[in-house]
């Protein structure tokens, strides 16, 4: 466990967002003698559209994050990452679904933004550490030849961990990070704010993402072009359904699929963008015994793999226990000890050892056996996307 509790002078760089858990780090830095400089990265463009970047990291947001370091007695700079979030984050998140996946945008910027450009920047400045909000728990832990490993664990809130979106961090960036509510559940930090006066302490969370006014869906639609297709049964070849694009559709999704016979259950199986259709199939068919990922990022050797970690296929979802098939730098192969459910390419398989983050991988499609199409005579005419 890192001991936090004497920073006598030490200077880290605190990403501060404008919200409660970023701006009691900062205090909890201050009063631990930490030489402390507050941060935001600004990622809205300046042709800012409606409803976005409005809970975090919006220009509102900024003006909060430097009145709390007011309060907490720290210099505070705005920092422009503007190109590196629409050139990593939302451009990726765009192909993505253009591709047929659902990708999680919350991990590509904590990996390529937050604890990649950010603590380079941070070296910069002479900073020996980046400071975060996060709900999770950095472990000291003494290595056999006299040196320290520095090791990444689930927060002692286990409604706030946010491991799940810290795999892809560079290996070689972990000694550079703190995380100094990581030990605290979420009514301690809001006690400690109100302590403090700060003017955060009852401030409510962000949920949406960032960049996205209203529904993915329809902000989705005014960028990839919509292609009417089929939707196909998985198991006869027979066309059930017509759609306007494979990107409104998700794997393990059954309701607004807009099947023919609409009394039928169908769950999105898997998707095909270069045919352009969407497979349907019972429930069974939605069971994955594994899963392959790539891209990993591992936090370890790869040597020092367990053969069997517990992985997290989906945030808010309870890891299970799997067997690992093949680990190698660019990406594993596990088998579930239990299926699991819509396992969804373009999500995050994020592998743990107990509450030890290990890293993870970018999920891959399923290898899929698919009968011939029996396609009718006519062109699908879809009127609505679900």
């Amino acid at each position: 466990m890192t001991d936090m509790s004497g920073g006598t002078g030490k200077r880290v760089l605190c990403a501060m967002s404008g919200g409660v858990d970023s701006s009691v780090s900062a205090q909890l830095l201050k009063d631990q003698g930490y030489d402390v400089i507050g941060a935001m990265m600004r990622f809205w463009p300046d042709n800012k559209r409606t409803d976005t970047f409005d809970s975090c990291c919006s220009p509102d947001a900024a003006y909060e994050a430097r009145r709390v370091a007011d309060q907490v007695g720290v210099p505070f700079y705005l920092l422009d990452y503007r190109d590196e979030f629409k050139r990593n984050i939302m451009d990726p998140f765009l192909e993505d679904y253009a591709r047929g996946r659902t990708p999680n945008p919350c991990v590509n910027c904590n990996t390529k933004v937050k604890f990649d450009a950010l603590v380079k920047k941070a070296r910069m400045l002479g900073c020996e550490y980046v400071a975060t909000g996060h709900y999770v728990r950095r472990e000291d832990v003494p290595t056999a030849d006299g040196g320290v490993e520095v090791q990444f664990h689930r927060g002692d809130d286990p409604r706030k961990d946010q491991t799940y979106f810290l795999w892809g961090t560079p290996r070689d960036a972990l000694k550079y990070i703190l995380f100094p509510v990581g030990q605290m559940e979420k009514p301690r930090v809001r006690e400690i704010a109100e302590e403090h006066g700060l003017l955060t302490a009852q401030k409510p969370e962000s949920q949406n993402i960032c960049f996205v006014p209203g529904a993915v869906k329809d902000f989705v639609a005014e960028f990839v072009p919509q292609r009417t297709g089929y939707i196909v049964d998985i198991h006869t070849g027979d066309v059930v359904g017509e759609h306007l694009g494979t990107q409104f559709y998700t794997l393990g999704q059954k309701k607004g699929l807009g099947l023919y016979k609409t009394h039928e259950v169908r769950f999105v199986v898997h998707l095909d963008p270069d045919t352009n259709i969407v497979w349907v199939g019972d429930q069974v068919d939605c069971q994955w015994t594994g899963v392959r990922a790539r891209g990993a990022n591992y936090l370890l050797d790869v040597a020092d793999l367990p053969q069997e970690v517990d992985v997290q296929v989906r945030y808010r979802t309870k890891p299970v226990r799997a067997r690992v098939l093949r680990a190698d730098e660019d990406g594993f192969e596990l088998a579930f000890a239990e299926a699991q459910f819509a396992v969804t390419p373009g999500q995050s398989a994020v592998l743990y050892d107990g509450t030890r983050l290990l890293g993870g991988g970018l999920i891959e499609d399923h290898v899929r056996d698919l009968p011939a199409v029996r396609l009718p005579k006519r062109r699908p005419v879809a009127v609505a996307a679900p």
